[in-house]
């Protein structure tokens, strides 16, 4: 327990310190944001401060933090290493500065910004990369909650029946002005997700019956899965995750100042890896050990693990309240999951999506494609959304490092994402060399080689730095 109490000390502190020198390196002043300049009243909606910190936590949220953190306390308590040091230097500097870069081009999307930052290929790479990732995170959003309210209510309401009214809810979400549903919905939702992570941590902390272990840099995988990469993919919502930067920006398009960006997108991805921080503590310490939350994962699935834990530790009120913050999660993600693939598709066909029919055009494809999604095997689903989750964060990382070196920050500035970047180049690239659903290649030649190909985007990013200091002029991309 001392050990999980210090993470979350690392993390407050870390959102002050750290969250100060991330916001020093942009330097945010007081140019009008797009809700101002360009507010459309639909996606460029002027919003309150904490309202935009609750959407943010809402739209990043979904079920990563906690069913990826129960995933990944099968690691054992190392896991916390992760999820602190994770979201601290890479997960919340992701978050800002995807949300401020966004912000500064009119709330242009992480594809479009790649285009700019990043050159042509990257841009119409990304376009199909992002939608790709968007559509898999809707349908595993849609899947996973219909699965618990199924649980929670009569047999005649199957996971079939709430995927047709999860569907038919994103419909709504996905077209309305997102000052209507989504502005209004969603602090109410922020506040449940909050107050039950407060229950379950509560319910650890002051109960004999459960023991939360102390931190050990033991790998205590049953199947002796390793550290690296895997639980760097398994646990990416709580630590860093390139879902959200095709998050960040629907919310860079409703804050009113830049001066806000550290308490809603920095924020919020500290608040999120205190999310998963209760629950991989919560898994390991109801079940004991790794090896019986395997078990559990196996043979009840993660929506049952979730239901498991909640009415276990809660009780049947407070267990309803947990599941429902779960069901919350996914749903308030797979939402603007659906949304952001609809700007992203507007931007790449330039269809302006203020009149209701020109958005009915684009999202109604996009649900269809989604509810056939709905079909395939959850666990095959979130494998592949796991791998190209972190691809995305990397790519979203080099493009905010190509941002500040083009706007002229020193060599120590673009250190903030450069580290990071390619930290999760090395992730991405190892894990699918060596993952099943991939190369399937041994550790002795998935590490090198994943190694080797991450330096060969560090060389390029220290190309970068030389060119620019020779010339005295930003590269056009690196």
């Amino acid at each position: 327990m001392i050990s999980l109490c210090i993470s979350f000390a690392v993390l407050i502190v870390g959102y002050i310190v750290y969250g100060r020198l991330t916001e020093r390196v942009f330097s945010p002043d007081d140019r009008q944001t797009p809700a101002i300049a360009a507010g459309d009243g639909v996606d460029c909606v002027p919003m309150k401060r904490w309202k935009s910190f609750l959407v943010q936590l809402l739209n990043i949220a979904g079920t990563g933090p906690i069913f990826g953190a129960l995933m990944g306390a099968q690691f054992g308590p190392v896991v916390f290493i992760w999820i602190v040091a994770g979201s601290i230097l890479g997960g919340a500097v992701h978050d800002y500065m995807t949300g401020m870069i966004s912000s500064r081009n009119g709330g242009k999307t992480i594809s479009e910004l790649s285009g700019i930052y990043l050159g042509g290929v990257a841009k119409w790479a990304m376009r199909v990369f992002s939608v790709v990732l968007l559509l898999l995170v809707g349908t595993a959003f849609v899947t996973s909650p219909a699965a618990l309210l199924a649980q929670l209510t009569p047999a005649a309401l199957t996971p079939t029946f709430w995927i047709i009214v999860i569907l038919f809810y994103y419909v709504l979400a996905t077209l309305l002005p997102i000052d209507k549903l989504i502005g209004r919905l969603y602090p109410v939702f922020g506040i449940i997700l909050i107050v039950m992570a407060a229950g379950i941590f509560g319910c650890i902390l002051f109960s004999d019956n459960y023991t939360v272990p102390e931190l050990t840099l033991q790998n205590l995988h049953p199947d002796g899965q390793p550290v690296w990469p895997y639980m760097c993919v398994t646990v990416a919502c709580g630590a860093i995750s390139g879902f959200h930067a095709t998050q960040s920006p629907l919310i860079a398009k409703c804050i009113t100042t830049e001066k806000d960006g550290r308490s809603v997108f920095y924020g919020a991805m500290i608040a999120e890896a205190v999310i998963a921080l209760v629950w991989a503590a919560a898994g390991v310490a109801f079940y004991g050990t790794t090896e019986a939350l395997q078990t559990a994962l196996a043979d009840l699935g993660q929506s049952g693990v979730v239901y498991d834990i909640s009415f276990g530790l809660m009780g049947k009120i407070g267990g309803i309240l947990a599941v429902v913050g779960v069901v919350i999660c996914p749903i308030s993600s797979g939402d603007t999951a659906f949304r952001g693939a609809r700007i992203v598709l507007s931007e790449c066909f330039h269809i302006p999506q203020k009149k209701l029919k020109s958005r009915l055009l684009v999202t109604l494809p996009l649900l269809v494609i989604g509810a056939v999604l709905t079909q395939i095997d959850f666990d095959v689903l979130w494998r592949y959304f796991s791998w190209s989750n972190q691809t995305l964060a990397m790519i979203a990382l080099w493009v905010s490092t190509s941002y500040l070196i083009r706007h002229g920050k020193n060599r120590f500035g673009s250190l903030l994402t450069a580290i990071p970047a390619y930290f999760m180049s090395a992730v991405s690239m190892t894990y699918i060399l060596m993952a099943p659903e991939g190369f399937g290649l041994s550790t002795e030649i998935a590490y090198p080689v994943g190694m080797l190909l991450a330096a060969v985007l560090l060389a390029a990013y220290l190309v970068c730095l030389m060119r620019k200091r020779g010339s005295g002029q930003a590269p056009v991309s690196i």
